[in-house]
């Protein structure tokens, strides 16, 4: 078996997927690429048995069809270090060795039998949504961020998909920060939710055309998500855990309002963290009339600082503290030049919106507050 392609072809479809592929496993052979050719279609994949991809190419091709598993470092390693050009793919079927042939001469690479490679699963069995990718990527990226990567909170590993009749709902959560994406343009007919791992999206996200108008095809069941697109599939298991209630902590009585520019909001609170507590991140919220003043102080080591903002603000004159490095995470992930924050108590969470959507789309973003301590800067 022989095959044709472009080596930065190759190089690029290789590097979307590679991310799949584990540095090292207990199963030696899922340190390769799976190569698939057949009927002058070459499809690659890789796995870590969590989440598999996979991605097409067309080949010229001559020989049987052939299965062969390829070291993904060598390959890798080779194909970054050759100029763009044809290059030729000699498989042999008995030993699964490699010979690739270029202009600048021939490598020769031990191959494994590509039958022994684990079988990527299939979308029997599912249900599907249709998504515009654009709209997918910024689901992700609004929501990411805030996902919790504490092994001991499974559940909140990942981004929770709610969809219904009436829109789609993307949520992520480390239970100090709470995202919600909504899209109401997005709809399905059975509804239901899941949630996908991170690392997963992360892999997704990386290996998506942002500027593609292409749509995406989601298939799901009770295991797996099947990411589809137009010549990349993403499959990964699930998170087998119950999720928490999350409009349960959102409070939907807010009297008071802070409307204020995002720039310079946080320009203050990366200048004024540099001074907080390495272990808290605390800063105040000192709000009074139309001026908003930001402190902090670690006393383990004499720092303090403090800023004051102009700002518009609907309620009574409040204090409340945060932690400066989860509201600077939320607060950049907004894509408005102002941000609308809702507050009631100093003990209860504060609501962050941009003063603006995208039309079909809601977004919400929430900060829990924590105990100010009882210092004066």
């Amino acid at each position: 078996m022989n095959f044709i392609i472009s080596s930065s072809t190759l190089s690029k479809q290789l590097a979307r997927i590679a991310g799949a592929i584990p540095s090292r496993s207990f199963l030696p052979i899922i340190e390769n690429f799976l190569f698939e050719i057949s009927d002058n279609t070459l499809t690659i994949s890789a796995t870590n048995l969590e989440t598999s991809m996979q991605t097409r190419i067309p080949v010229e091709a001559r020989g049987e069809d052939l299965q062969v598993a390829i070291p993904s470092k060598i390959l890798l390693d080779i194909l970054k270090a050759l100029p763009e050009q044809p290059v030729t793919f000699i498989i042999n079927e008995d030993n699964f060795t490699i010979e690739i042939s270029s202009d600048n001469g021939k490598y020769k690479i031990s191959g494994e039998n590509g039958e022994d490679f684990p079988a990527i699963p299939k979308p029997e069995g599912t249900d599907a949504i249709q998504i515009p990718l654009h709209v997918m990527l910024k689901a992700i990226n609004k929501t990411l961020f805030a996902a919790s990567t504490d092994e001991d909170k499974a559940a909140l590993n990942g981004i929770y998909f709610d969809l219904g009749e009436h829109g789609a709902t993307f949520v992520a959560t480390d239970a100090h920060r709470l995202v919600r994406y909504r899209r109401v343009d997005v709809t399905v007919d059975n509804p239901t939710t899941f949630i996908v791992p991170q690392k997963a999206l992360n892999l997704l996200k990386g290996s998506l055309d942002a500027s593609s108008n292409k749509d995406l095809v989601i298939h799901y069941n009770d295991n797996n998500a099947f990411f589809q697109g137009e010549d990349l599939l993403l499959v990964c298991r699930l998170i087998d855990q119950k999720y928490p209630d999350y409009e349960n902590v959102i409070p939907t009585q807010n009297p008071s309002r802070l409307f204020i520019n995002k720039t310079e909001l946080m320009g203050t609170l990366r200048r004024v963290n540099i001074f907080a507590n390495r272990s808290t991140h605390q800063v105040r919220f000192s709000i009074r009339g139309d001026e908003l003043e930001i402190s902090c102080e670690d006393p383990d080591f004499a720092n303090e600082a403090k800023e004051t903002l102009k700002c518009h603000f609907e309620g009574e004159d409040i204090d409340i503290g945060f932690n400066a490095s989860l509201l600077i995470d939320v607060i950049s992930n907004l894509s408005t030049e102002s941000a609308v924050m809702e507050l009631s108590e100093p003990s209860r969470a504060s609501i962050i919106l941009p003063n603006d959507h995208e039309e079909g789309e809601n977004i919400l973003m929430l900060i829990m507050p924590i105990m100010l301590n009882s210092y004066a800067v």
